[in-house]
């Protein structure tokens, strides 16, 4: 088993700068959400934006996925491919994008929904959000990942919703994925023991139906297996003493959409 590769501040501070990229380009990406644009479009537009500020889209043939970011639709959970289809009213949309800069990654996801969402989807991307900080919330220096595990799951089962276990939350460092995995699911006080000097993603992958998902031929894409909607969000956070420190941000999102209501 590969090890967990432990990072100084200095390196903690060089994935800081790869994951704000990461939200800046997730901030770009909610201006042109809206019925009508293709998913290739987003796609594009977030490649074009992590060159220009010098990064490079972490994606982009990661084990041969063709895309700069992963674009999942309604009942797709993760790793959906961007192409000609056009954004209606009413569509649910995760983005997932990474960044690898100064040779550190970053990595984050926002479930967008496409103009007004309907009370269910809402509740389905307010209780996924909620999982996520109740996560990050356990993800500090003596906890376990049983214990951030827990917390998701626990929130979202009192829901009844479905916790994606095949896909789980991950290291982050000079690679995309590294040790440890961090399951959305778990018992309190098992797993490893998280240090400072860990940096791990989040990723709460939460069904409105059941937990089960199936995997597509493409080799990629995982949609629900009751064809339900699926949301999901991701943070990259260092594990410190008392309280997580979370690299990546939604303020960039938030801010255009929050924009959006006003206008």
């Amino acid at each position: 088993m590969s090890k967990i590769n432990y990072k100084t501040s200095e390196q903690i501070e060089l994935i800081r700068l790869s994951c704000q990229l990461v939200s800046k380009t997730l901030g770009e990406i909610a201006k042109l959400i809206r019925p009508g644009i293709r998913t290739i479009d987003l796609n594009n537009t977030a490649e074009s934006f992590i060159r220009d500020n010098g990064g490079i889209p972490a994606f982009l043939n990661y084990s041969g996925f063709p895309y700069s970011l992963c674009i999942s639709l309604n009942n797709q959970v993760v790793h959906g491919f961007p192409g000609k289809y056009e954004l209606l009213p009413g569509d649910l949309v995760s983005i997932d994008c990474g960044v690898v800069m100064n040779k550190f990654y970053g990595d984050s996801a926002y479930t967008f929904a496409v103009e007004e969402p309907k009370e269910d989807l809402k509740l389905l991307m307010n209780v996924t959000q909620q999982c996520l900080h109740l996560g990050i919330e356990k993800a500090v220096s003596g906890m376990r990942i049983g214990d951030v595990g827990y917390a998701v799951q626990e929130h979202a089962e009192k829901f009844h919703f479905g916790v994606v276990k095949e896909l789980v939350g991950h290291g982050v460092g000079t690679k995309l994925h590294e040790k440890p995995e961090v399951p959305n699911y778990g018992k309190k006080g098992s797993g490893i023991k998280l240090e400072e000097g860990m940096v791990i993603a989040i990723e709460p992958m939460i069904n409105a139906g059941r937990a089960g998902v199936r995997f597509w031929d493409d080799g990629w894409t995982v949609s629900t297996s009751d064809g339900k909607p699926s949301a999901h969000y991701e943070h990259t956070v260092a594990i410190r003493k008392g309280k997580a420190d979370v690299l990546t941000s939604f303020d960039y999102v938030e801010k255009v959409l929050e924009e959006k209501i006003n206008n």
